[in-house]
């Protein structure tokens, strides 16, 4: 797993729950080439192994939050999200932004429910 870009904890159990702070396509410390698409499979690479940290898989997920920097790649987002959870489908809000760090164009937060 990639070092955290801030001060902030990558995932956090609190509870019952464990919280997946915002992934971008980061791996080994370097944004991943590719665009949106090699983006969004690797933050979704880095949810799921950092739910396996805490014994949790991506069908645990129960809410995600989806952040993009252009609506336009809303529909080719979707086909690679869907193709990370399978036939799972967390709830989830997907919101438009000026800009996220590293220049990502996709970030996504997840809450999991697994009890300790």
């Amino acid at each position: 797993m990639s070092k955290p870009l801030g001060p902030y904890t990558p995932a956090v159990r609190a509870g019952d729950f464990i919280i997946i702070s915002g992934q971008g396509g980061l791996l080994d410390g370097t944004k991943v080439d590719g665009g949106l698409v090699a983006e969004t499979q690797q933050a979704m690479k880095n949810i799921e192994a950092l739910l396996a940290t805490m014994g949790a898989s991506m069908s645990d997920v129960v809410k995600t939050t989806c952040f993009l920097t252009d609506m336009e790649d809303y529909k080719v987002f979707n086909e690679h999200y869907v193709a990370a959870f399978g036939n799972h489908r967390p709830s989830r809000s997907c919101v438009a932004v000026a800009e996220l760090p590293a220049n990502f164009v996709v970030e996504v937060e997840a809450w999991a429910y697994k009890p300790a």
